[in-house]
């Protein structure tokens, strides 16, 4: 059997502003962006090594899905972003003016830092140790 986690749905207020963010500030990539009907589309993002899974940007239609957005789980780290260069990484998403939520550290598993996106989601950026 092969199966994979294609795509983590995130909860958004608005597609091109998330868009914005993920491809501005943290230099991820559109894989697709399809109009579906006047007020949903399609949009899947992933960073730049793309054999991994995909982050599908989901607009929230109703209350109960507003009131998750940038805290869909109950403001623990969320999404974990692996880097082969932390410091690069971590120098971009500051110059960008990203929240940094937890200031570098090193770790038994690699050096980390968690950071906020634009929604308040919390992200750990990780160098594995080697």
């Amino acid at each position: 059997m092969n199966q994979r986690i294609a795509y983590i749905s995130l909860l958004v207020k608005d597609y091109d502003e998330a868009i914005s963010f993920y491809t501005n500030k943290l230099q991820f990539e559109i894989i697709e962006d399809s109009i579906l009907s006047d007020q949903k589309r399609w949009v899947v993002l992933s960073p730049s090594d793309q054999s991994g899974c995909a982050i599908l940007l989901a607009k929230a239609v109703n209350e109960e899905q507003y009131a998750r957005i940038g805290n869909q789980t109950g403001g623990r780290v969320f999404l974990f972003l692996t880097t082969d260069n932390f410091r690069r990484d971590y120098q971009n998403l500051v110059g960008q003016g990203v929240a940094i939520v937890r200031q570098p550290t090193e770790e038994t598993y690699g050096t980390v830092a968690v950071f906020a996106d634009l929604y308040g989601n919390l992200w750990d950026l990780i160098e594995p140790g080697k």
